[in-house]
């Protein structure tokens, strides 16, 4: 079944633009319905339920023993034993397990809010070929316009013997090649509304609001540069992972250290019917101090060494990809620039190309001769109209690229 189509171009005479949804309220939408940002968010949720879990003591132990053949002491046989053990790390180790869990859900954090800024990015990357599309279909409906008028004026010379049949069928052809544009681009529209509305998690046919002209501001040099290696999440990141393997590698030593336990043991203690002792029968309680030695180093050293490994791995990370962001700031601070002095070439071109169509119109009216011409100037503007659409759109694109890249807070 054929997807309907919901484009509504948002037309400003008169309607207040706080009544229709613009870009920011498309991100507020995709950052609450987005699954994959949702699952971001639950992988920060999931990191924070690790901190508990490597900040708290061990379990304590506990054992039964029942002797199936009593041992007789002097007080009496023994029957049964219990014991009761709490191990202890060295001291500091939980507090820095804590800490490395804390930094890395931290780092998860700053994921999230990349895969936010990113998915932002998305979805403007996604909206603005739809203002192209609308663009380039309502240029292509005039363009329609246009040549029925031609086609009727060639036709009427044709019949008056001022004109030829060439010009009519030049016409009559070039009027079934935008006829078909137009359908094409009709056909455009389903794929584009689904790319975008996916986005948000909704349906492929939802009501998308599209601005109606858009306009490319003049950016002072070095536009938001200066919060391009400061406010980066994925930097935040990187520094935080650094922090907690500093904080694993202090864990990793201390884990090399001794562990304590204190316990105690209660033994059950049966009379002994046959003497008159002063602690006949009585129960056994004997408080107990154990500690781990290890000798066996070669785990802590290794666990130790990838503490240290990760966080050279983590600093060569955070080198690359402030290297690998200078130079797409770069490049799309030039694609921002290119597309800015396309649009006033084409804003020239357009003005110029409807000048000389309109004389090269009256020439023919009054000649009948030069229809070809007309003809190619008419279609030197319509490539001129779409290709300032165009570069408008990719104007767009390529500042919401900077924006990401840059953090940008919406």
């Amino acid at each position: 079944m054929k997807i309907i189509v919901n484009i509504v171009i948002l037309v400003f005479l008169g309607t207040s633009v706080s009544q229709a949804q613009v870009l920011d309220d498309y991100f507020k939408i995709a950052a609450e319905n987005n699954p994959g940002l949702q699952a971001k968010y639950r992988e920060f949720e999931a990191a924070i339920q690790k901190v508990e879990q490597v900040n708290t003591l061990p379990d304590p132990n506990f054992s039964f023993g029942y002797f199936i053949s009593p041992v007789e002491t002097r007080v009496g046989p023994q029957k049964a034993r219990f014991s009761l053990t709490q191990m202890f790390p060295w001291f500091g180790t939980l507090r820095a397990q804590g800490n490395a869990a804390a930094l890395m859900a931290e780092a998860k954090y700053q994921a999230f809010l990349d895969a936010r800024n990113r998915l932002y990015y998305q979805v403007a990357a996604a909206y603005y070929p739809l203002y192209e599309l609308n663009q380039w279909k309502e240029i292509e409906r005039e363009n329609i316009e246009i040549l029925e008028s031609y086609k009727t004026i060639t036709n009427k010379k044709f019949e008056n013997g001022v004109g030829t049949m060439v010009d009519f069928l030049r016409v009559d052809i070039m009027l079934k090649d935008a006829t078909t544009n137009l359908s094409i681009l009709n056909d455009k529209e389903a794929p584009l509304l689904t790319r975008f509305n996916k986005l948000l998690n909704r349906e492929e046919d939802a009501l998308v609001t599209v601005e109606d002209s858009l306009v490319a501001q003049a950016l002072p040099d070095n536009f938001r540069k200066d919060s391009l290696l400061t406010n980066n999440p994925v930097l935040e990141e990187l520094d935080l992972k650094i922090a907690s393997s500093e904080a694993s590698e202090e864990v990793a030593y201390k884990q090399g250290l001794p562990k304590f336990g204190v316990g105690l043991d209660y033994a059950i203690v049966g009379n002994r019917p046959e003497v008159e002792l002063p602690d006949n029968g009585q129960d056994i309680l004997m408080p107990m101090v154990s500690v781990s030695i290890p000798i066996f180093r070669s785990k802590y050293k290794a666990a130790v060494k990838e503490a240290q490994l990760m966080q050279e791995s983590y600093s060569l990370q955070k080198k690359d990809f402030a290297n690998t962001l200078t130079s797409n700031y770069e490049m799309a601070w030039f694609e921002i620039q290119q597309q800015q002095e396309l649009i006033e070439l084409y804003d020239q071109q357009i003005q110029e190309s409807n000048q000389a169509l309109n004389l090269l119109f009256t020439a023919y009216s009054n000649s009948g001769n030069e229809f070809e011409e007309v003809l190619r100037m008419q279609q030197q503007l319509l490539k001129y109209e779409k290709m300032k659409a165009t570069a408008a759109t990719q104007y767009q694109i390529a500042l919401a690229k900077l924006n990401y890249l840059t953090a940008k807070t919406y």
